[in-house]
């Protein structure tokens, strides 16, 4: 028993197959035997991990254990201090990681809220209320109007039965269901006319259906079961971090070791060892070991930015409340960076690229083709006819055509105001709002027309005869209207135009009806296949008067002699700022590929109009790409522009192709067939206002405006963002290697130790805490989004950034070392004030070069020198700090420092700021290779 290819087979093999009547349906017995073998028609949750699970994932890794064991050896030392301060940090970042994963759940128990919670099921031949949990295959189902299809069924009787699957086909219309739709094997879920699909709302109609799947053997449970399978990846931040830090753990237990014994053998021989006895020898240089020790240690821990993961977690945290003001909110911290370097973008067609609005955009009356302008369902917009403005209300065929698009339709056009949130919306069909939107920008609004014309007779839309009619009573009196007849009885027929046209013997032509011909319906048609080709979906509007209610008569006398009025062309318009973000993007170097459950048409017609299209680009189908190996997908998917009538399996092939070619791939969608590609991409993107709340719990990132624009605005701040963790990485590590070189090359030259340990941890606090975070929040390079996106390979500190940090580091060593020599020379027999003047120099001279870091390239007098006020009020708390450290009394023995005078300033001021004049030197020749770089570049 299978619901595989229950479409494409008849009602009465499913029948067979199910082992179920219609009439009857199943036995209690039988509903119990069944749910003993399928289970409950509810979804399935893999075991959630425990609480001390998800903790123990946050210390796997490699710089937080790094941390842990500085935060012990500087308790060891009785740096109590340094110890929790590093101890908070682990902390925090572990809290902040479990509450994250504990939200990956989410999206499951979203997909489970959306199964209907009751269901009309026939059940030993009466027909009953249940839970539908306890659906089983084989059941029959009762649907109507408003309920959700409580599980995978294959129609059996279908009343004008349309379903609104847009969540998990990506369709933007309604869907006209037909149960003796016979299909072939393998058609794409949006074409499967004969079936419904759990958790799709009906929006019109009645139908009947045999249940062939439940719980996880349906389509959404198929899309859960995907949900589950897929495994959190690390970001190209974390996986760079990472790397950094096993490097610099390894550096570190170098370091330590090769300072400790290079001092020992310094201060000591292997003879005085032997002739002391190891014991004695251990007791006697106990100072002095214990100092060399604590040196080493002191380095170790000063090599290791401790700081650098609570800097990241705030930078990127700042970076997120900087995103909701661009209507971007981040859901988890670490799609902030990975937004930086993405460089292709999935995105859905309906509400991403398109409004989710029907708009009629052109009509055709009396051989004129008009224009409509506006967006949505606003009744805001203009009409126009060969580029001019054209009055509708003036132009009796026009009129005629809006009138008959309004009265012969049910949809509602209210304007809300909720939340703070003001705008129009369309209570009903989409395609009948747009028609009633159309009408309202020429002044016909529903009640005060539906007052003139009341309805007093209808024959609603049947799937075989593919029209709908209504029948009004012309209040405004008996006199002579030669579009609309001298009767007081008038009907409106609105239908595909070709049956429409069939059904005409006149046509409203010059503000009366006279007889059509057979070069008017060429005409007619020949506007209909141009609107056709334009992927519009076209309607036919036509008229009737008669001179009383038809009495017990049914469409066929009603229907026919009709007065063909003219045709409405209507599409779910792209958004007007998509074309400008999309060429935004491609200039940044990011692809935009449109990937939708759509027709072919409709998506080729929208990507054309924003610009997607590109002259080597193809366009596949759903069907198209079953065919593909994923071999073969992956070989061309550096040319796709678009993909058409996908399943929720496609989209996710899709994905892996790009992932596969190296792409950093965001996807974006609204609808619950759209989750697992949002998962399984680098970043999810869901829609705020559309979106379901299963593409929002599972996306990384939520857009609040649901905005195409908006994707490409958090991309350039994911930019700025990982541009800035780069910039104070680079500061922090360029500090950390003048430090170990300062102690190595002293101990190497034999000088005394130019800095404590317990100055070095101070240091540390300096120059990893204030100004590090201010370079977190620098607003981000005026290129930024004229470069192409970053190689997730590149290193964090790449190739030039690598030379700049040693250029650093070198000037930084002999700048202090110099001074500390001349101090030395100053104050001879008084080591504490050159310890004082190198530590002070070392400390200033990193507060001003901050500022040289807040750019690569840039110089800092391009930038602005105090344009980032963070940095400011950073450099200056830190400054003061130092100060505090030199000459606050009961400060000075902690930290072994001495007060400075006057003279000891001249001689530093030109040390402090021959680094930060080294930075802007070390700019010029950068920008120089760059600007090689370019002219290479366009010279190939």
């Amino acid at each position: 028993m299978s619901n595989g290819v229950s479409y494409a087979q008849s009602v009465e093999e499913v029948l067979k197959a199910f082992e179920t009547d219609l009439d009857k349906g199943l036995s209690d017995a039988e509903v119990k035997a069944r749910i003993a073998k399928y289970g409950k028609n509810e979804l399935q949750e893999k075991e959630k991990p425990s609480f001390f699970t998800l903790l123990m994932r946050q210390f796997a890794n490699f710089l937080v254990i790094i941390l842990i064991i500085a935060a012990v050896v500087s308790l060891a030392l009785g740096e109590w201090i340094d110890a929790v301060a590093i101890l908070v940090i682990v902390i925090l970042n572990a809290v902040v990681g479990v509450v994250q994963e504990s939200k990956a759940e989410e999206a499951l128990a979203a997909l489970k809220k959306m199964s209907a919670p009751n269901a009309q099921v026939i059940r030993n031949g009466h027909q009953v209320s249940i839970p539908s949990a306890e659906l089983v295959p084989g059941d029959i189902i009762m649907l109507e109007a408003g309920n959700y299809v409580p599980a995978d069924m294959r129609l059996v009787e279908t009343v004008n039965l349309k379903v609104e699957e847009a969540s998990l086909t990506g369709e933007s219309v309604p869907v006209e269901k037909e149960a003796r739709a016979l299909l072939v094997e393998d058609i794409p879920l949006g074409d499967r006319t004969n079936s419904a699909f759990m958790s799709t709302l009906i929006s019109y109609g009645r139908g009947k259906g045999i249940v062939t799947g439940t719980g996880m053997n349906t389509e959404i449970g198929r899309i859960a079961e995907m949900l589950q399978s897929y495994e959190e990846e690390a970001t190209p931040l974390q996986i760079k971090l990472d790397e950094l830090a096993k490097w610099l753990g390894i550096i570190c237990l170098v370091i330590c070791g090769f300072i400790f014994v290079y001092g020992l053998v310094r201060f000591t021989t292997l003879s005085d060892i032997f002739s002391k006895g190891f014991m004695a020898y251990l007791i006697a240089e106990k100072a002095t070991i214990v100092e060399l020790f604590m040196s080493a240690v002191s380095l170790a821990i000063a090599a290791v930015p401790e700081g650098l993961p609570a800097v990241v977690t705030i930078c990127l945290a700042i970076g997120m409340q900087r995103m909701i003001r661009r209507h971007a909110l981040i859901r988890k911290l670490p799609a902030v960076e990975t937004l930086g370097c993405a460089t292709v973008i999935c995105t859905d067609k309906t509400g991403t690229l398109t409004q989710n609005e029907m708009t009629v955009v052109q009509g055709w009356a009396d051989g004129k083709l008009f224009h409509l302008s506006g967006q949505g369902y606003n009744p805001s917009g203009d009409f126009s006819l060969n580029g001019g403005a054209l009055k509708a209300e003036a132009d009796v065929s026009i009129c005629a055509l809006l009138y008959g698009g309004l009265l012969c339709s049910d949809a509602k056009l209210e304007q809300f105001n909720e939340d703070g949130a003001q705008g129009w919306r369309i209570v009903g069909d989409p395609t009948e709002g747009a028609l009633v939107v159309a009408a309202a920008k020429a002044g016909l609004w529903r009640e005060a027309t539906e007052k003139a014309m009341p309805r007093v007779m209808e024959i609603p839309f049947d799937s075989d005869r593919k029209r709908m009619t209504t029948v009004h009573e012309w209040k405004n009196g008996a006199g002579k209207s030669p579009v609309f007849g001298d009767n007081n009885i008038l009907a409106f027929v609105k239908g595909a135009p070709d049956i429409i046209l069939n059904l005409s013997d006149t046509i409203v032509s010059g503000g009366e009806a006279v007889p059509l011909t057979e070069e008017m319906k060429k005409n007619i048609l020949s506007a209909n296949h141009d609107m056709a080709t334009q992927a519009l979906r076209v309607l036919a509007i036509a008229c009737r008067s008669m001179p009383e209610v038809p009495q017990g008569q049914g469409f066929e006398t009603v229907e026919t002699g009709l007065t063909f009025v003219g045709l409405m062309a209507m599409i779910d318009p792209a958004r007007p700022e998509a074309q400008a973000a999309v060429a935004v993007a491609r200039k940044a170097g990011l692809r935009t590929v449109m990937v939708t459950g759509d027709h072919k048409d409709t998506a080729v017609a929208i990507a054309g109009k924003i610009g997607l299209l590109t002259p080597d680009g193809i366009v596949l189908t759903g069907e198209e790409l079953d065919r593909m190996s994923d071999e073969e997908l992956t070989s061309k998917i550096d040319r796709l522009n678009a993909c058409c009538r996908v399943s929720p399996q496609h989209k996710t092939r899709i994905v892996d192709a790009f992932k596969a070619k190296g792409h950093v791939a965001a996807m974006t969608g609204d609808g619950v067939n759209d989750a697992p590609a949002l998962k399984r991409a680098n970043i999810g993107v869901a829609m705020g206002i559309t979106g379901t709340d299963v593409s929002k719990q599972t996306a990384d990132m939520v857009l609040t405006d649901d905005n195409f624009a908006s994707i490409v605005s958090a991309i350039a701040e994911g930019r700025v963002i990982y541009s800035n963790i780069r910039k104070f990485v680079f500061y922090l590590i360029s500090c950390n290697i003048g430090e170990i070189l300062i102690i190595f090359l002293a101990m190497l030259f034999g000088m005394p130790m130019p800095l404590k340990p317990v100055q070095l941890l101070i240091l540390n606090l300096v120059t990893d805490g204030a100004p590090a975070l201010a370079l977190g929040l620098e607003k981000g390079e005026p290129d930024l989004m004229d470069q192409p996106p970053r190689s997730t390979k590149e290193p964090v500190i790449n190739g030039e950034m690598a030379f700049s940090a040693g250029v650093q580091a070198v000037v930084m060593t002999a700048l202090v070392l110099g001074v500390f020599a001349i101090a030395l020379g100053r104050y001879p027999g008084n080591s504490a004030y050159a310890e004082t003047i190198a530590f002070t120099t070392l400390c200033m001279s990193e507060l001003v070069r901050a500022f040289t870091a807040r750019s690569q390239y840039h110089s800092v007098f391009s930038i602005g020198v105090f344009s980032n006020k963070s940095m400011n009020w950073a450099t200056m708390g830190s400054a003061v700090l130092v100060l505090f450290i030199v000459y606050v009394p009961f400060l000075q023995p902690i930290f072994d420092t001495v007060s400075l005078g006057v003279n000891d300033w001249l001689l530093m001021i030109p040390f402090i700021f021959g680094n930060a004049i080294a930075a802007e030197l070390t700019k010029i020749y950068l920008r120089h290779r760059m600007a090689k770089r370019k002219v290479v570049l366009a010279a190939n």
